[in-house]
């Protein structure tokens, strides 16, 4: 199998040409011929172009010449694996990637996360999915472009933890904390109605813009992986519920004669 594969007109209908997201630039990392061949198809169908590598270093290079708008990255990967992939991808440029995994490891997508991945499918999953998640994850990124460069001022402090909207910047008593592009629509979305509980389907539509609770799981690894960022205490889980950011209590007045 070839590593790459050159970049392929998507021959689609003219509906398709105006298909959400047509034209945006997709790289699929996997190095099964039958499961990549698989993806392509279903995004070529979509509107989308399309390129292909099957190890990591390709992988690496292929991003760096062709600058995709999105990486579908399989995780078990000849030569370096799809953690390292992210990793260097992710320094030379910010991408949205959606990582594959063949194991329900939650360590696996723990660790995805906290290299820059902003979703995660576990094998076998269908393309219809599959291709529901571009949709979506490239419309996060043209809502996040709109938002950065729409003014916005102030900055919003929850006791020791500030959210600066213009800057997307995190900082947690003074000291900045770096978080990906999804766990900072999550906080944001959290912390626009603090100590309010919010349920997975209400994360899920306003942060992944996704329309029914397929992806609660996914919600669950991103609370995981903020959690480790911003304290664990800073977020309180509602079991059968979904999830609460919790700010400092209003401070009570002394007593008369203490």
């Amino acid at each position: 199998m070839d590593q790459k594969n050159t970049p392929q007109n998507h021959g689609g209908t003219a509906a398709q040409a105006t298909t959400p997201g047509a034209q945006r630039r997709i790289l699929v990392v996997e190095d099964d011929p039958t499961i990549v061949d698989a993806i392509a198809m279903r995004l070529r169908a979509e509107g989308f172009q399309v390129q292909t590598a099957g190890d990591g270093p390709a992988a690496v290079e292929t991003a760096e010449a062709w600058q995709p708008d999105l990486l579908i990255l399989d995780i078990m990967l000849p030569g370096f694996d799809g953690l390292e992939v992210c990793r260097r991808v992710q320094a030379q440029r910010p991408v949205p990637v959606l990582m594959l995994t063949a194991r329900d490891d939650e360590t696996d997508m723990l660790v995805g996360l906290g290299v820059g991945a902003d979703d995660y499918m576990t094998k076998p999953f269908s393309m219809r999915e599959l291709a529901a998640r571009v949709h979506v994850l490239l419309r996060r990124v043209e809502r996040a472009a709109l938002a950065a460069s729409t003014p916005r001022n102030g900055t919003l402090r929850l006791g020791e933890l500030e959210i600066d909207h213009a800057q997307r910047r995190v900082r947690v008593s003074g000291e900045d904390v770096h978080l990906t592009p999804t766990e900072f629509d999550l906080l944001v979305c959290l912390a626009h109605s603090p100590r309010a509980v919010l349920s997975r389907e209400q994360l899920l539509a306003e942060v992944w813009d996704w329309a029914d609770a397929s992806g609660t799981r996914t919600v669950d690894s991103h609370i995981k992986a903020l959690r480790r960022k911003i304290g664990a205490e800073r977020i309180r889980t509602v079991h059968g519920v979904g999830y609460a950011l919790e700010t400092p209590a209003p401070a009570t007045p002394a007593a008369d004669g203490a």
